[in-house]
């Protein structure tokens, strides 16, 4: 059967079958006696970049638009080094980087697959321009 987001929602109380974790688990298996006994790990109790965008249009089904691009930026960045979105996140702290420094971010997270995330950063860096918010190279 097919995702159908305006019907479907909650994913995991309807459509428990769609929903998996990163190595495939599916929600079925995903229980506090897992983690206890050790088969699942802590790298498995993360949400998909897949259960990501069907919240995404779930969201946009709701007519909530923000919510949805929202989600697909964290479907984006879901694979993307925990260690590397602290970085990014500092980065966009006001006043803590460059111009340039925003646009290598941008770069990075293009090589990433993470195009809307890039636009993001390379709109903060305009934004922070424009009032004076930049840190100086």
């Amino acid at each position: 059967m097919a995702f159908d987001p305006t019907r479907d929602y909650p994913l995991g109380a309807r459509r428990p079958d769609l929903v998996r974790t990163p190595a495939g688990v599916p929600l079925a298996d995903v229980t506090l006696e897992a983690i206890r006994q050790g088969t699942l790990g802590a790298d498995e109790i993360r949400a998909t970049p897949e259960t990501l965008r069907m919240q995404a249009e779930v969201a946009r089904g709701a007519g909530r638009t923000q919510l949805g691009e929202n989600l697909e930026r964290a479907a984006e960045l879901a694979t993307v080094p925990d260690d590397l979105l602290l970085e990014i996140y500092t980065a966009l702290r006001p006043g803590r980087a460059a111009a340039e420094e925003l646009e290598e971010w941008a770069v990075r997270l293009d090589g990433f697959g993470a195009s809307k995330t890039a636009a993001f950063v390379r709109e903060a860096a305009l934004a922070y321009a424009e009032r004076g918010l930049l840190a100086h190279a």
